[in-house]
């Protein structure tokens, strides 16, 4: 590792961006430098998209959606719809999710969700993948800043490297460059109080059809037991056929460090969705059905819920000359009951790909790129912390940013 600190001696021309992670975040990234001239490699830890049993979900985009189609082919535009939940039916220009009561279904609020997009992650990844140089399971290893201070070298664990202008950490909530350039105190997610179990299954045509008609795609409740829950659609990809759907679902609850850290140590699959599946017998429909019809061995998923905040002045990292920056969940995790997270990282990919576009000195470009970012996502950082504390408040559940802004980006 070098300790350079003044101006660039070696041309940078004709050196490519290296985006570790091949997730939304770093794959918008490269389309846009892509689409701008820039060369731009992406490496994946992970063998292949997307491996049959993989977990997937699905994400919410609103006042990014017009970001992501400036950074993307007009070809990918256009097939944006087929990633989609419901690929059949077009987005509505306005809708509205309900809040309920969870525990007697009374309507505590409708929230305004203009143009809400719910995307599967695992088809809007393949559909990002096409026309990019990716290359496959590549675990990073080290990074290295050559000692003229204007290039860094991509190491991987299988021996590889890669030298380039700029790497970029878009590899998630647990990333790895993140903790290279911060070091193993700094820069893991602060945990929080909060835990939420996730499943996914599909019924019967009945049952379908009957979880179904609370809403096409999405509701979510308040439980005044403190809890918060979400019902919506994974997958349908035959209008006519209930039984081929997918729905996707959770409940989140208080969960004490302590409770969380004895769960860990004793529970399995089994015994988180025997946990999830008890709370659920005190809500209101859909959720007591969806988690009553499931199998006791159904795969379910377990989150404790973390945050990190990119603005806080502990949390300053050096990008060695400008060649080594964060974006995305790897920048900024944060929780997800308010829905902005894939929107703030398309904000990022765009305004990275703005300032190294517009501005010719890569140092002064990533200064810019990371002075809004962290703005911007740091108080959205704060503001889902506030929101998921107050969500699982019932007293306080009407002060709490959902249910005062809604979907709307925090400026």
């Amino acid at each position: 590792m070098d300790n350079f600190t003044g101006e660039p001696q070696t041309s940078i021309a004709g050196l490519p961006v290296i985006i570790i992670g091949s997730g939304c975040t770093g794959l918008a990234i490269a389309h846009g430098l892509k689409k701008a001239g820039i060369p731009v490699i992406v490496f994946e830890k992970k063998p292949v998209v997307f491996s049959p049993g993989e977990r997937d979900w699905n994400m919410g985009l609103h006042w990014g959606m017009p970001i992501l189609k400036s950074l993307i082919r007009d070809s990918a535009v256009q097939a944006l719809q087929s990633t989609q939940v419901d690929p059949n039916t077009p987005t509505k220009p306005f809708d509205t999710i309900k809040f309920l009561n969870g525990k007697t279904g009374e309507v505590i609020t409708s929230v305004p969700s203009p143009d809400f997009h719910r995307l599967r992650r695992s088809k809007l990844r393949a559909l990002l993948c096409k026309g990019l140089d990716i290359r496959w399971n590549k675990r990073l290893k080290d990074i290295v800043f050559g000692h003229d201070g204007s290039c860094v070298t991509a190491i991987f664990e299988d021996g590889e490297q890669m030298m380039g202008r700029l790497v970029v950490g878009a590899d998630g909530s647990r990333s790895t460059v993140r903790e290279s350039i911060l070091g193993p105190d700094l820069a893991p997610p602060l945990r929080l109080p909060y835990a939420s179990t996730f499943a996914q299954a599909k019924y019967t045509r009945q049952q379908a059809l009957f979880l179904r008609s609370f809403h096409p795609l999405y509701i979510a409740a308040v439980h005044p037991d403190n809890m918060f829950a979400f019902f919506g659609l994974q997958d349908a990809p035959a209008i006519n056929k209930p039984e081929d759907w997918t729905f996707f679902f959770y409940i989140s609850w208080n969960s004490p460090f302590e409770q969380q850290v004895k769960e860990a140590k004793t529970y399995g699959n089994n015994e988180r969705l025997a946990q999830v599946k008890s709370l659920s017998r005190g809500f209101t429909e859909p959720w007591k059905s969806a988690f009553e019809w499931v199998a006791d061995d159904q795969p379910v998923w377990y989150f404790d819920m973390a945050v990190w905040d990119p603005s806080l002045l502990e949390h300053t990292w050096d990008t060695r000359n400008g060649r080594v920056t964060l974006a995305g969940d790897a920048a900024h995790p944060m929780t997800f009951q308010r829905g902005q997270g894939l929107n703030h990282s398309m904000a990022d990919a765009a305004k990275l790909v703005e300032a190294l576009t517009s501005e010719p000195n890569q140092i002064v470009a990533i200064q810019n790129s990371e002075l809004e970012m962290k703005d911007r996502a740091g108080e959205e950082v704060r503001s889902s912390v506030a929101n998921t504390t107050m969500l699982h408040d019932w007293n306080r559940v009407l002060e709490s940013p959902l249910m005062k802004a809604g979907l709307q980006q925090n400026r």
